[in-house]
Parts: structure tokens; sequence; C-alpha cells
């Protein structure tokens, strides 16, 4: 069976997001398309967000939320929720990268999370990310840059000077990326190419040049991706990514070839299926709001300012939960939402919404298959896997897989269950958690892939039509399905 459209949508937009930047932005333009109203945190939102309307923000570039308010929506109504992020295991380049050794030359980098190391060599890599430049006006703007041809490489050292069967690499000395040779830089500076222009004599300057603390010849490359002048590069977030494209594979197209699966997969269900429940299940009578929230830092542990464990999503909750219904009287006025009511509409919301926390799962290895439990070995393209830990390394619990599994049979996909062996340690989510900070129900589940943290990984090509569909459902039906479902 041919894979179904939405796999391919999916692998557009992996190719379109080599980072959380990226990805923001791609999934901006996605809900800007889908009639989504951007507005910004610093606002007031008390004449802006109304029931019946769509919205979307973000926080720092690189973590969003989008979310559509039910027209019967009154404050303290539930809140149907899907967590994932937007950050993968990488390579970010170093605030001073410039390196030479033994006639090559090198861009210092720094490890991101947790990733398999070993397979970021001999990869044709390139750069990507945010560039804070100066323009005219001296203002200080953000430019998002992805240079679309490989610049650097991490070469393996030759079998023949290396004969050891491990293959452990020193992430410090044996991980530095080839960008060229000197001798070919010096003869391109002598040929006319010169570094930028020096700032003005006696103009102060806290830190080295950045032509000091970069090579120059990166710099204009990157500024060239900007659309800028050397000159007004003032600072930058860049990070390694492979140029090798995602794509279908398979005999029958039935893997998806990618990097970034964990946990961009996951993202892009999650802003699709916040899409398509608006066009499956009107908001005319929805009670609820239908959230999604995209964070950065999940692969470090989340403690950031953007991170899940910001204040991102409890203070989006907070402002939402006291949003004034409409009245039931035929001018179209809002209700008044008395003082008393206010200060516990947080606490009701909280209590009636739930959180899919969305996060890649695993799918069984053929050739490892011993290392998964024996009655939890989950397949490509057989569904979305609900993750279950007795020890809350997953916020899974009974009454969430019921929900689930009414949402899923409403939308006629299947699901699977994982549970890692005893003698296994257990990844970690957002879903614990942000249950625990906001007291709010949640099940922890993703769609299964191979070589997770790899720079490529395999996924399955259906399992993103299943979890768009399945995420659509949630969204579309928890205003209906929450009271029907309730244990205190």
């Amino acid at each position: 069976m041919a894979p179904p459209k939405s796999a391919a949508d999916f692998v557009d937009f992996v190719n379109a997001s080599p980072t959380p930047y990226h990805a923001v932005a791609t999934s901006a333009s996605l809900f800007e398309a889908a009639g989504f109203t951007k507005i910004k945190e610093r606002d007031s939102w008390a004449s802006k967000v109304k029931p019946g309307g769509k919205y979307y923000l973000t926080r720092n570039g690189s973590s969003i939320v989008a979310f559509a308010v039910g027209a019967k929506w009154k404050p303290g109504n539930p809140i149907g929720m899907i967590g994932a992020h937007t950050d993968s295991p990488c390579l970010r380049v170093k605030p001073v990268s410039k390196k030479t050794a033994n006639g090559f030359i090198q861009v210092g980098v720094e490890t991101y999370g947790g990733g398999i190391w070993h397979s970021w060599f001999d990869r044709d890599l390139s750069v990507a990310g945010r560039v804070l430049v100066k323009d005219d006006a001296g203002n200080f703007v953000q430019k998002l840059v992805k240079v679309d041809r490989p610049i650097v490489r991490i070469p393996t050292l030759a079998i023949h000077l290396h004969r050891q069967s491990n293959f452990d690499p020193n992430k410090e000395d044996e991980m530095l990326p080839i960008a060229g040779l000197a001798a070919a830089e010096l003869n391109r500076s002598a040929g006319g190419e010169s570094e930028p222009a020096a700032d003005a004599e006696g103009d102060f300057s806290p830190l080295k040049k950045i032509t000091e603390r970069h090579h120059s010849h990166f710099i204009e490359i990157v500024a060239e991706h900007a659309g800028v002048d050397a000159e007004q590069v003032v600072d930058f977030e860049l990070i390694l990514y492979d140029t090798q494209k995602s794509c279908l594979g398979g005999l029958n197209d039935e893997f998806i070839f990618s990097p970034r699966l964990d946990n961009l997969n996951m993202t892009y269900c999650s802003v699709m299926g916040l899409i398509t429940s608006l066009e499956s299940t009107s908001l005319e009578s929805d009670t609820s709001i239908r959230l999604v929230a995209c964070f950065d830092h999940e692969e470090i542990g989340s403690l950031s300012a953007h991170g899940a464990d910001s204040n991102l999503l409890p203070a989006i909750v907070r402002r939402l939960s006291v949003i004034p219904g409409v009245s039931p009287s035929s001018d179209g006025s809002y209700d008044h939402v008395e003082d008393a009511a206010a200060s516990t509409a947080f606490e009701q919301t909280l209590s009636t919404s739930f959180l899919v926390s969305a996060d890649m799962a695993h799918s069984v290895h053929p050739n490892y298959a011993g290392k998964y439990e024996g009655n939890h070995r989950p397949e490509m393209n057989k569904g979305t896997v609900l993750k279950v830990n007795a020890n809350q390394r997953y916020a899974t619990n009974s009454p969430g897989i019921v929900l689930l599994q009414e949402v899923a049979r409403r939308a006629g996909v299947p699901l699977q269950l994982f549970v890692v062996r005893n003698d296994s340690p257990c990844g970690g989510t957002i879903g614990p958690m942000l249950s625990a900070k906001m007291g709010v129900r949640t099940i922890d589940l993703g769609n299964p892939q191979l070589s997770m943290h790899s720079i490529r990984e395999t996924g399955g090509s259906h399992d993103v039509e299943h979890a768009i569909r399945l995420f659509d459902s949630f969204l579309g039906t928890y205003g209906e399905l929450e009271s029907k479902i309730l244990v205190d």
C-alpha cells in the first residue's frame, strides 16, 4: 500500500527544519495558512483572545504554542493539550570556534543532548540556525540561516591506524569537524579577499571581534545566507546538520529515512492534528480549548526559560482559563467573570484538562529483539505507541489508556503498548514533569522508530497519518469525553 500524502508532507517539514528555530518557523507558517492569528505573551489578551478564535505564539523563536478556543467555552472548562519538542541531539558551534591543526581549518563544536555520536562521522555536514545582525537603524534583528551545501565534515581514522573493535571517540578532541585547508584560505586572502573591516579606531568591543572568534570565511558564508554583510553579524547560534535529505524508503516506501524523527515527527503530527481537527470537528459546539505546545530543550532536561520545565505552559493555561465565554443573549456579548470565579478558574481548568505527551517510541529491532520485553515489541506502521512505566518515567495510567482507546476507536487507528525490560534503563519525557507541575492527567505516547538519537533514524511512513488522525480525534472530542472518563 502506497504511503499517505502526509508522509511526504512530513518529509518536506523535516527538510525545512534543521534546527528548533526553523521547526518553529515552519510550524508557524502552517498555522498562518490555516488562519491562526499570531499573538505575543507580552501583550494583553483581553481584547484579542475570544471564543471561536485560533491563535499561536512563540518564545525564544524555538518553542511554539497554538490553540483554538471553542465557541461555547466558559472559564474553568477543560483544555485538551498535546506536548512535543522541537530539539534533537546535535553538535553546536562553540562561541569561539576558530581552530587550526596540521594544515586544516577546524570548527569547534559542543555536543548537545545524548547523541549516537559515532553516526556523525563521515557525513556531509553544514550549519543552520539563527544569526543576530545589526541593521542600518542600529537595531539587532534575528535572521534564520540554512547553508544548503556541505561545508564541514568529521572524518574517521583509517582502519589501518585504529584496529580496535569498538569506536568510542573522545568528544572534545576527536570530533572536531574540518572545514578547509589553511593553505587554501591563505591563498584566498592573498588573492584579494580580505577579512571584514575592523571596527573604527577607538570603538570599544567587550568581546573579541567575531572574526577573531570564528574563521572569517565561515562568517562570510553565514552572512551571505542571512542576506547581510559580514560586518553586520554580531552573534549566532548555529547547529551542524546532515545535508542528506529526509526521504521515503523501503521496497514499498514503508519507511522514512530521516534526521530528527525524534522529535519532529511528533511536532509535525501535533501541529497537523490541531489544524485538521478544526476541519473535521467545528469549534461552534466545543466547550473546550484545543492546544498544542512544542518545546525546546527536552533533550537536555527541559530546564530553561523556553523548555517544558519553564512557566510557558502553566502561564498560558492560567491566562486561557479566565477567558470570558460568549453570553447566551443574542447580542453576542461576553460573560462577565466574577472575581471569585476567576480566582479558581485556573485550578478548575487544570483538574478537568488532559495532556498527551508526544515523544517518539522504540520500534522492535529485528537484530536485537532480545533487548525488548517479550510482550511489548512495537512494530512500525502498526500505530502510535502508548508508553507505560511503573516508576513514572512515563505518566501513563489506566484512565489515560481508556481515554486514548476511545479516541483511537473513533479515529479508526491502531494503538500499541510499550514497557521496558526490568533490566533495561528507561528514557524520560516531558510528561511526568508537566503532570507534576500542573496536576494535569497525562499520557505518554509516540510513533515507533529505530536508531533513536542517530544522525539518521528510521520510522514508518504510515504512522505519520496514524498520529495525525489520533491527535485530530483527541482534540476534537476531548470536550465531550472528559466527563465520561473521570477518576477523582
